[in-house]
């Protein structure tokens, strides 16, 4: 089992940032793969960015160059610094982990972007 914990979302306005942080516990070890996802009201969650231990990164077309994920290993804990946030990437942000099937999810944080 893993456990994620989300933080850092919040109210911001257009060309500000965010940085979410992800702190995972529990079989931990086990986890290969980190990422951040997205879901907007009435839609499916979609990929934001992820990062494996080895650490390759993918990102989204939408995110590449504004967003970037990272992996503090000493702390357990997965970062998304969101920069030049727009409004459109209001959303409920979820850190994932994956273990066998990417199956652990985290409870899910909201980023508002004002105009």
């Amino acid at each position: 089992q893993v456990q994620l914990v989300e933080s850092g979302g919040g109210l911001v306005q257009a060309g500000g940032s965010l940085r979410l942080s992800c702190v995972a516990s529990g079989n931990i070890a086990s986890i290969y793969a980190m990422g951040w996802y997205r879901q907007d009201p009435g839609k499916q969650r979609g990929l934001v960015a992820s990062i494996f231990s080895g650490g390759h990164t993918n990102y989204a077309d939408s995110e590449q160059g504004r967003f970037t994920i990272s992996w503090d290993n000493s702390k357990n804990t997965v970062y998304l610094q969101m920069d030049n946030l727009h409004p459109e990437d209001t959303a409920v942000y979820f850190c994932n982990s994956c273990v066998w099937d990417c199956e652990y999810w985290g409870q899910g944080t909201q980023v508002t972007v004002s105009s």
